[in-house]
């Protein structure tokens, strides 16, 4: 999952960034209303955590910009403006969730959770045969034991669930698994897709490659 925070406080958002990572998403952070702007018009993401107070341009002017464009990305604003005045305007606005500053970094993480699973139209646990994900603790089991999976190769597994049956390129797999300034070769993720294979084995969940293009997660009874 790739989140883009819009915060000018350097220290917020670098504790943001980091907690955001540790959660396992991707982020990028641009500290203007105008590098958000020119970021949500040119690249998707499944969630915007979004200042109001941004220098250049305000917050509320890149949500509807957002909105403008016919996007249904979830937004999640971030903003000391706790007036109930501020509220009703940035949900009316088209935010999808308000939380002021100070904040408990845990309730964030929840919320971007419960935002990121809402965008996708996916529950908490994605079930897929023998295969279950939870997608706010990140655990994998397969046949009700817990499968090892590490943090990158979890971000492999949960992008092809998400479409599953669907042709996934490597590029997107990269996009999904970085932020700005990170870099995973397309070598990698072959290396990740192949121990994927290899640990979901007991589930019957396939992992096909369909060459030159990407993956595809074959569905149950697709693999049968």
């Amino acid at each position: 999952m790739r989140i883009l925070l819009a915060e000018d406080d350097e220290i917020i958002a670098d504790a943001l960034v980091r907690a955001l990572k540790r959660g396992g998403f991707a982020v990028d952070h641009v500290p203007t209303g105008t590098e958000a702007d020119a970021a949500l018009a040119s690249q998707t993401y499944d969630l915007v955590v979004l200042d109001l107070g941004l220098p250049r341009l305000p917050g509320i002017e890149v949500l509807k910009r957002l909105r403008a464009r016919k996007s249904t990305t979830p937004v999640l604003i971030l903003t000391a403006q706790d007036a109930i005045e501020e509220r009703v305007r940035g949900l009316d606005a088209g935010a999808d969730d308000y939380m002021t500053k100070p904040f408990a970094l845990p309730e964030l993480e929840a919320r971007a959770r419960a935002l990121t699973r809402r965008g996708t139209g996916q529950g908490r646990c994605i079930t897929m045969g023998a295969l279950s994900y939870d997608q706010a603790d990140r655990v994998v089991m397969v046949g009700g034991q817990v499968v090892e999976l590490s943090a990158r190769e979890i971000g492999v597994l949960e992008t092809l669930l998400l479409r599953a049956g669907r042709l996934v390129s490597k590029e997107q797999l990269v996009d999904h698994l970085c932020g700005w300034g990170e870099e995973v070769s397309h070598n990698a993720i072959e290396v990740y897709v192949h121990r994927l294979r290899k640990k979901l084995e007991p589930s019957g969940l396939k992992i096909a490659t369909v060459r030159g293009l990407g993956y595809c997660l074959e569905k149950p009874d697709a693999a049968t």
